[in-house]
């Protein structure tokens, strides 16, 4: 690999004796990985090899997904670079907390700690660029995830809303992207000398409006994609002496994974905690992650819940809304409370189930209030995408089940003829090998199309 001059020079001067058998590594092959999605019911079922598995993580693998499978479809897998994979492990989700996952996109950090909450607590997960908070919320909405708000904030806007609010944070910080060298080449012709220290600048400014919305007794998860001590260990050493409550959490380190070094950033020995990922001695790209806990006394959080949305955000369901609404759920479900009033939520024509102690969205950007569950048309209701994902076809009345060739037809964007006497018209869920991949309706023998326009798996045509 072409390497910049200056970027060479300078990780000679880091890694000394080392520094050829780094070069060497960014030249070698990119080492993928998937996790199994433990949302989903069964999650291992899945046409993988799963011979390869990550030991750092409970649910990850080692090997390549197709974005064209059933599996990554129906969101039970999501390709993750292993080393990034840490970082949700290291946060120690436990359900029932209130989560930010502050630069969240694409998605990987996210859908990991949804699955750890498994539909209980709240992950708001935030993305500022708003391209990609649309591939960050199509892919919370692909693994089936219910609990979690998607916003489209600056940092800056989020801590006027959300003090003091959260339990844990994630900060995976936009950086200089050394790490990614392999997996990414186009990320070295970005690189300059002054990279890292512009990165660092607006690392810190993140991390400032970061800290303000951690609770008392909480924990900052810090990560990047670079080698760059500037971005790592002396990031980590500024936030302890800007914020002399914060100690480090010792991380544990794997086979293959280096302490944080303390010569970067005055020699402070607690940097040792800190873990870091070097390609040479560690199967993944590279990483640096910091795991920070607030010792102040913690103290109760105040209920900034929903009910405080403003009513030009969120309202509630209207009484002919509810009609078309309740008539799906008989229909649907054996029983109508799968989703209790109290947590409904419409905004414009759409409706959602609105996670529990949701925070005010009012004045903020979002791409997804909870799990939008369908929306409301000329006196219909029409289930969504998304619900079909969240559902399990052992908890619905009324499904269809279509062979792996009828969902390759279908999800490329055809109506599939479905002959069966004892199905009545109307609205099914989808299911192939056990797995829901989207609502139909069934119109006299036809299963009429509702998968996405722009998800749809169009044939790839030959050359």
């Amino acid at each position: 690999m072409d390497l910049p001059e200056g970027f060479v020079s300078k990780y000679q001067k880091i890694l000394g004796d080392e520094a050829p058998a780094f070069f060497l590594s960014l030249a070698g092959e990119v080492k993928k990985g998937f996790r199994l999605n433990t949302l989903k019911d069964n999650p291992d079922d899945v046409a993988l090899d799963l011979t390869n598995p990550i030991k750092y993580v409970p649910t990850g693998y080692y090997g390549e997904v197709s974005g064209r499978s059933l599996e990554h479809q129906a969101g039970y897998v999501y390709s993750q670079e292993p080393s990034a994979m840490y970082v949700g492990e290291v946060a120690a989700v436990v359900p029932g907390e209130r989560i930010l996952d502050l630069c969240a996109a694409p998605g990987g950090k996210s859908t990991q700690v949804a699955a750890k909450l498994g539909g209980k607590g709240l992950l708001v997960a935030n993305e500022i660029d708003r391209k990609r908070a649309g591939i960050l919320s199509e892919n919370i909405e692909r693994v089936g995830a219910s609990n979690v708000v998607v916003l489209n904030e600056d940092p800056r806007n989020l801590v006027k809303k959300l003090p003091g609010f959260f339990d844990k944070i994630l900060v995976d910080a936009p950086c200089s992207g050394e790490g990614m060298f392999r997996k990414n080449p186009q990320a070295k012709n970005y690189w300059h000398p002054e990279y890292a220290d512009e990165c660092a600048q607006r690392q810190r400014k993140i991390l400032e409006d970061a800290v303000k919305m951690l609770r008392p007794g909480g924990q900052l998860i810090y990560s990047t994609c670079t080698f760059a001590p500037e971005e790592d260990e002396q990031i980590i050493a500024w936030l302890l002496e800007q914020y002399e409550y914060f100690d480090v959490v010792p991380l544990k380190k794997w086979k293959g994974m280096d302490a944080g070094m303390p010569v970067f950033a005055d020699n402070d020995q607690r940097l040792l905690g800190t873990v870091r990922l070097f390609p040479h001695h560690f199967n993944g790209e590279g990483h640096f992650i910091a795991k920070l806990q607030d010792r102040r006394s913690q103290e109760p959080v105040k209920n900034n819940k929903k009910k405080k949305n403003s009513a030009r955000i969120l309202r509630k369901i209207t009484s002919s809304e509810r009609v078309l609404w309740n008539d799906f759920l008989q229909k649907m479900f054996a029983k109508n409370d799968f989703f209790p009033e109290v947590d409904l939520r419409c905004w414009n024509e759409h409706l959602y189930w609105v996670p529990e102690n949701s925070p005010d969205l009012s004045g903020l950007r979002f791409m997804r209030p909870g799990l939008e569950l369908g929306t409301f048309k000329k006196k219909r209701f029409e289930p969504s995408y998304a619900l079909a994902l969240y559902l399990s076809p052992q908890c619905v009345e009324r499904v269809l089940t279509f062979s792996h060739e009828q969902w390759a037809s279908y999800v490329q964007g055809n109506t599939i003829a479905y002959s069966s006497e004892k199905h009545a018209n109307g609205w099914y869920l989808l299911c192939c090998e056990n797995k829901s991949f989207c609502f139909g309706k069934l119109v006299n023998g036809t299963v009429k199309n509702f998968f996405p326009k722009g998800l749809r798996l169009h044939p790839i045509l030959k050359k």
